[in-house]
């Protein structure tokens, strides 16, 4: 409402006629905020986006139809029609995209800060009826033999698509013949789905809430079934440990197949088993020397405080 701003009935004390209006005695413009930047040609206007793109800043998607409020400026002319450039904010970053008019394919082009995501698709791929431009109807109009080529074109394009139409039309009037039935069969439908869905949803709480998780899940199929039986038969050992037991299987394992003769590795692990411990192994101390023999030792008798010199040396 900020153009009628201008255009109450109150006027002040110190107004003047000879000023020209009250806009130009206030010394504001009729569009306001709008008109902030107009000695730089810009207007500010409401933007709708006319089609879905990807700001460049933010890598989010927006939607066709979201609103800005974009700088508008003109930046030059396809003939008579002049090309307006629009320059607008993103509204999740700070990132800024310019979008320019293209009079020439009746379509706006995106010059920088987005990219637009592709839908488009041509028209006569699916039989769809392409509206005459310009020079095709020019051409049609001056050139009597190419009237005459185009006129048949469509009388075979028409003719080859009665039948389809005949069988879209058939299959209309089967399923929509009673519309009580038909909405019927689809609330039916839709129950069943319903209640398929509820089924899944509790199975998939249960899981979560079991392994405290708080993501969502995606619906299972006969692959991931397979991957699972899969991996609920493997073992539960690591590769290394696995690998440890082989190497050491292999090495207590006879050295030739049928006799008692151990490999190598074998043998010495049976000599580290059979090898006689050293007394200090078994907390026994050391008998001192001849001079600093204790009481307690000399009353003990000979073989239980033999010297172990020899034991050592044979180790």
């Amino acid at each position: 409402m900020g153009e009628r701003k201008g255009q109450n009935k109150y006027y002040p004390p110190d107004y003047d006629p000879r000023a020209g209006g009250l806009n130009k005695f206030l010394g504001t413009h009729a569009l306001r905020e709008r008109a902030r930047k107009l000695d730089q040609g810009i207007l500010i206007i409401r933007f709708e986006m006319p089609y879905n793109i990807w700001c460049e800043g933010c890598k989010n998607h927006i939607g066709m139809g979201v609103r800005y409020n974009a700088e508008k400026k003109k930046v030059g002319m396809y003939y008579t029609t002049p090309v307006y450039q629009f320059r607008m904010k993103c509204h999740l970053c700070d990132n800024h995209f310019e979008i320019k008019t293209d009079p020439g394919n009746l379509d706006y082009v995106i010059m920088s800060g987005a990219r637009r995501q592709e839908n488009r698709w041509d028209p006569t791929q699916n039989g769809q009826i392409v509206p005459d431009d310009k020079e095709m109807q020019k051409r049609l109009f001056d050139d009597a033999m190419f009237k005459l080529e185009h006129t048949a074109k469509d009388q075979e394009a028409g003719a080859a698509a009665k039948p389809v139409l005949g069988r879209l039309f058939e299959r209309n009037e089967d399923v929509w013949r009673d519309p009580y039935e038909a909405n019927s069969r689809l609330r039916t439908e839709f129950r069943s789905k319903k209640k398929e869905l509820k089924a899944s949803e509790e199975i998939d709480k249960t899981l979560l809430d079991k392994s405290s998780l708080d993501i969502a899940l995606v619906p299972e199929n006969e692959e991931d079934r397979h991957m699972a039986s899969l991996m609920s038969l493997q073992s539960v050992k690591s590769s290394e440990e696995e690998a440890a037991e082989r190497r050491q299987s292999a090495i207590n394992q006879p050295s030739l197949p049928g006799s008692n003769i151990l490999s190598f590795g074998g043998i010495r692990a049976e000599r580290l088993l059979s090898k006689r411990l050293l007394p200090t192994d078994l907390g026994i101390r050391k008998r001192p020397a001849a001079t600093e023999v204790s009481p307690e030792c000399e009353k003990k008798p000979k073989s239980l405080v033999g010297d172990y010199s020899s034991s050592e040396s044979d180790t």
